[in-house]
């Protein structure tokens, strides 16, 4: 499959539309701090993973009680930081032309509604059609919240394609039967430096 051929495109949220890294690395890393564990190890598995594995991998040992805890506060960090939550170089751009050539697109985001809601509004960013991990029984990589988007558009998963900048992420949209494409140097049918490139290609079809 090719460019020409995609119906509609699923896009990560953090990452890949919406410039959250640092908001992610200090909200992650605030919270190791205060729960003991190494702030370098949370950050080598927090981008791009559900909150509710990251906290369960840091605490194997604690109850659903205090897991549920842990993950309340991390959220509670993330969602009243928006210092410096931007658009990704190219994402504007890019969905604007997608509107123009009349292709569908939404957001599936490992991040819960509530703080999906504020950063892609502190981007600027207002997809008709936004996917969150509250909406799945299972998280990325399982292809569950990809195939529920490209569902929700009314278009085949096979005939979309995934932008991701995560190698779990892009498990999850390499499962859906979807063409990938990856930022940030992961392995995927379309490699992407930022998404100038991929607006590229979709201006080409016009």
């Amino acid at each position: 499959m090719e460019i020409r051929d995609i119906r509609a495109v699923l896009f990560d949220m953090d990452g890949t539309l919406v410039d959250s890294d640092a908001i992610v690395d200090r909200s992650w890393s605030r919270w190791a701090t205060e729960y003991g564990v190494s702030p370098a190890e949370v950050l080598a598995v927090a981008h791009g993973n559900p909150a509710v594995a990251t906290v369960a991998q840091m605490l194997p040992d604690a109850t659903p009680a205090e897991r549920a805890a842990a993950g309340a506060r991390v959220l509670d960090l993330e969602v009243n930081d928006v210092d410096g939550v931007v658009p990704k170089p190219g994402a504007l751009d890019l969905l604007a032309t997608l509107d123009r050539i009349g292709l569908p697109w939404a957001v599936y985001t490992s991040a819960p509604a509530q703080l999906a809601k504020v950063r892609l509004t502190a981007a600027g960013i207002a997809p008709s059609v936004l996917v969150t991990v509250d909406d799945v029984s299972r998280g990325k990589p399982d292809p569950e919240g990809y195939l529920k988007a490209a569902e929700l558009l009314g278009v085949p998963a096979t005939q979309c394609l995934v932008v991701e900048d995560t190698v779990v992420g892009l498990s999850a949209g390499q499962a859906s039967g979807a063409l990938t494409a990856g930022l940030k140097g992961i392995s995927a049918d379309i490699e992407l430096v930022d998404l100038h490139r991929l607006d590229a290609l979709f201006k080409g079809l016009e």
